[in-house]
């Protein structure tokens, strides 16, 4: 059976949007499109991936670590349509204690870039962030010059908070990482969550 189209059982959709929904990954995403992704440079451009070559054996060891991590929550974003695993979407970093996570998203299908795919796996993600696990604050870190994900944050309220100089290289140079961040009810508020007084 072909993994990338086998029909998903309601188990898989952890959360489920209009045209997209969010699942646990699997060990066998592996023998998907999801290590295409990581070997990608054009897709990898604005990340940490892409430096060392990504193997079937290092996919299948991440996915394992993942499960009961209490710390990173990593879904693999579907669309609905096609059944189709065109990227991943995390919460890392859960800090139970300040009630902060940070965000991370790879759409690594290029065909489904600058569609809203990301804003809606975001949404939900968010959604779910503050108002199931009570999440306070959620931050992200970008790579100047990642046009997308500046746009993708300021979707989702976020302010821009900070600047780490030079903290990454890629293409021969240093870019400095743009820190974005959002409080709960500045969520709620932006999106109509409940009524304020």
């Amino acid at each position: 059976m072909d993994v990338e189209r086998r029909t998903a059982t309601i188990n898989d959709k952890f959360l489920i949007g209009e045209r997209i929904y969010l699942r646990p990954l699997k060990e066998d995403d592996v023998h998907g499109p999801y290590l295409t992704w990581f070997n990608d440079p054009e897709v990898c451009r604005w990340n940490r991936h892409h430096i060392f070559p990504y193997t079937i054996d290092e996919g299948l060891a991440y996915i394992r670590k993942l499960k009961g991590n209490q710390r990173k929550l990593v879904l693999a974003l579907v669309c609905n349509n096609k059944e189709m695993h065109i990227g991943n979407i995390a919460l890392d970093k859960i800090d139970i204690t300040s009630r902060s996570a940070e965000f991370t998203i790879l759409i690594g299908d290029r065909s489904y870039w600058g569609k809203g795919y990301g804003k809606e796996a975001a949404r939900l993600i968010c959604d779910h962030a503050f108002l199931r696990m009570n999440i306070h604050r959620i931050g992200c870190g970008m790579i100047e010059g990642n046009v997308a994900m500046m746009k993708l944050a300021t979707h989702l309220g976020m302010v821009q908070e900070g600047r780490r100089r030079e903290a990454f290289f890629n293409q021969g140079r240093y870019f400095d990482i743009i820190e974005y961040g959002i409080i709960k009810m500045e969520y709620l508020k932006r999106f109509k969550l409940f009524l304020f007084k």
